[in-house]
């Protein structure tokens, strides 16, 4: 491909509003170009690197059985209320104001729409099916690139078996294949256990690259024994426990104590352990005639509560009480609220497994301005429930006790989830089994974001001069560059180079550009990362001898005309 057919805009310097990496670097090495907020065009370079995993993903998605599918990004606003997601994806969807249909965020739904009216026998079981296909989600603040973006492309399959036994297999398969395309596309990656949200369904995997870049935060250890979703995360750490004093409750005065930190700073201590921080959340009723369940949470003064631990207790739908609501519930305003004389009565309170039975704890009066202490929730807080509701913390151990935990950022490449029969069920994919019962179908689901694998290897694969390219999803292979385009003896030797690589089918992107000054174009070269530069100059040539340069090492060697198709073919399977 010559540059001057090739439409690559490139950048000197970095867009004001691109804070990442990868959209920097994917800006200003002209692969995407923004249209709105979250939306971006694909220019060429870029969709060359998204074509190219599509491949590696197709190659792979194939090899274990799958069939090739391409649904409508639009769908009936009824087969998602089946399934009730239409409720639960709440603005996250885009919907059509003018038709009952929305633009899908994922495509459960219509594939299993689908398998209702196909997959009816035993005998039609099992099924691997995929796309890949453009997906649309009203991210309210989109950042950071194509990483979080309003529509981009992914690859969504879904498996089709008779029994847990058969799901445990294509999930075996899935992993295994995506495992197969991250290493094929050359990135640096591990899975952790994961929070399946709206998709619902038991296991859940993330496959994760570490990187600054990544909204997700992960639990991992140093030798990878441990890994999992912060979401999710467990750990080790003594319980608060009981000192058997049986002291009286008593409320005493704290003005304008609102925080853990203040009351922890008016009490003269530094063990907030038994400060117990008591946060109101809400269960919104699910249809008319029915109230909203009000939940305190208790953990321990030093801990956070873990919202999503909250979801999978209570449901999707469970969210923070608003501070003009807690009086009303509580009879008192954030920071003097706690588990002894709760206004409404009805009030559930579940405290974290830390807490269980604990006494001489310290707690809001629901009374502002006001806390108690020697609460005793064994003794004081009837029908008290005990959970797992905090956030793991950097240093802790895992459960076994033998490796330190590690706090860091990732972003999330894939997520694959055992779905169970959520679907089937809902929306009545029965099949007919060797008996003739009917059985719902057990399904599966495996997402891949194409574009965030491009972005995560840019995280993993730059430096000061921009992306470093290579192997499968590299653009190209080599980036010719004639050095001295006004010398007509280098411009021949350069176009049969040029037509020597095209013959013998490598990619390869000709800088043929006229009039351009031999630094911008090594800049340019060096931007977008092409795994291997060919220079063709005026004074090596005039000895026999062609640059090449690899872009990842900075390494440059002349090599003579002669021996340079056996040179640089040697170079393109390695790099």
């Amino acid at each position: 491909m010559k540059l001057t057919k090739f439409f690559v805009p490139t950048l000197k310097e970095d867009p004001a509003d691109a804070v990442v990496i990868s959209h920097k670097l994917m800006l200003r090495a002209g692969m995407i170009k923004q249209l709105t907020s979250g939306v971006y065009s694909y220019l060429p370079l870029g969709l060359r690197v998204f074509k190219k995993i599509e491949k590696v993903i197709r190659e792979e998605m194939d090899a274990i059985g799958g069939n090739e599918f391409l649904l409508p990004a639009l769908s009936p606003n009824d087969l998602w209320s089946q399934t009730g997601r239409l409720e639960d994806y709440g603005d996250t969807m885009f919907r059509i104001k003018n038709r009952e249909l929305v633009l899908a965020p994922t495509h459960e739904e219509v594939f299993t729409s689908i398998a209702k009216s196909n997959l009816i026998s035993y005998k039609d079981l099992p099924c691997m099916w995929y796309q890949i296909q453009t997906k649309f989600r009203n991210e309210a603040r989109p950042r950071s690139g194509v990483l979080r973006g309003r529509q981009f492309t992914m690859k969504d399959a879904y498996s089709f078996d008779t029994d847990e036994k058969g799901l445990d297999a294509a999930y075996e398969l899935q992993d295994k294949a995506y495992k197969n395309i991250f290493t094929r596309c050359g990135l640096k990656f591990f899975s952790v256990t994961a929070f399946s949200g709206a998709m619902g369904g038991s296991n859940s995997e993330e496959f994760m690259v570490e990187s600054d870049a990544g909204e997700d935060v992960v639990a991992i250890t140093e030798d990878g024994s441990y890994s999992s979703n912060i979401e999710v995360a467990v750990s080790y750490r003594e319980g608060v426990g009981r000192k058997d004093s049986n002291l009286p409750y008593e409320p005493f005065h704290t003005p304008n104590i609102k925080s853990i930190e203040e009351l922890a700073g008016f009490l003269g201590i530094s063990d907030k352990s038994r400060l117990a921080k008591s946060r109101v959340f809400v269960n919104p009723a699910k249809s008319e005639g029915e109230i909203d369940e009000y939940i305190l949470v208790l953990v321990c003064g030093d801990d956070e509560v873990n919202e999503t631990k909250l979801q999978n207790i209570f449901g999707q739908n469970i969210r923070p009480g608003h501070p003009e609501e807690l009086a009303a519930i509580t009879g008192a305003d954030a920071g003097s609220i706690g588990p002894i004389g709760l206004k409404n009565k009805d009030v559930k309170i579940i405290a974290d497994l830390l807490l269980k039975d604990a006494d001489e704890l310290i707690s809001g009066a629901n009374k502002n301005d006001y806390h108690i202490k020697n609460i005793d929730l064994k003794r004081d807080v009837k029908n008290i429930e005990y959970y797992d509701i905090r956030v793991v913390k950097e240093g802790e151990f895992t459960l076994d006790k033998k490796h330190k935990i590690k706090i860091t950022k990732a972003i999330e490449v894939g997520h694959i989830f055992k779905l169970g029969t959520k679907y089937s069920k809902a929306l009545h994919a029965y099949y007919l089994d060797r008996n003739g019962a009917e059985n719902p179908i057990v399904m599966g689901s495996y997402g891949i974001g194409v574009e965030r694998i491009a972005a995560s290897y840019i995280e993993q694969n730059y430096d000061d001069k921009g992306i470093i390219w290579g192997g499968e999803i590299a653009p190209f292979k080599v980036h010719l560059i004639c050095a001295s385009a006004n010398k007509e003896e280098s411009v021949k030797e350069t176009e049969k180079i040029y037509g020597l690589l095209e013959e013998k089918g490598i990619e390869v992107l000709y800088d043929d550009r006229p009039d351009i000054r031999p630094g911008f174009k090594f800049n340019d070269a060096d931007l977008i990362g092409v795994p291997l530069q060919v220079i063709i100059g005026e004074k090596n040539l005039k000895n026999g001898n062609i640059e090449i340069k690899i872009r990842r090492t900075g390494v440059r060697m002349l090599i003579p005309v002669a021996d340079f198709y056996n040179k640089i073919s040697g170079l393109v399977n390695e790099y």
